[in-house]
């Protein structure tokens, strides 16, 4: 698994969790798929907070030099989609990710735990 990946994981979970983020689960899908190594999910309580949470995990990958290759529902904020790649990243609210459940949808991938990142 490519370092950068891990690195990228980490920068994220560290973003969100600085913005109070719900339930962060990470989820190696890089056995199952292609799409990408890394599966990042985690929750707001509030559109703001969704909001905060994307912007400060996109600022915080700039820094080191990651940009993402898209960025859908930013405006709404009840789902946002970053891809960066090998790492895409899911910032719901709370209502929604009860909806789409991703956790069940990519039960074939593996949890992460992150200080094994």
């Amino acid at each position: 698994m490519a370092q950068t990946a891990k690195e990228m994981a980490r920068l994220v979970i560290e973003a969100l969790e600085d913005k109070k983020a719900n339930d962060i689960r990470v989820i190696s899908i890089e056995k199952i798929s292609t799409l990408a190594d890394y599966f990042i999910i985690a929750s707001g309580s509030n559109r703001n907070q969704v909001q905060a949470m994307a912007d400060n995990a996109e600022e915080a990958l700039g820094k080191a030099g990651y940009h993402p290759k898209q960025i859908e529902g930013y405006q709404s904020a009840n789902w946002i989609l970053m891809d960066y790649g090998d790492v895409v990243v899911h910032i719901f609210d709370e209502e929604n990710r009860l909806f789409y459940d991703l956790e069940r949808i990519w039960r074939d991938g593996e949890v992460v735990e992150k200080d094994s990142l």
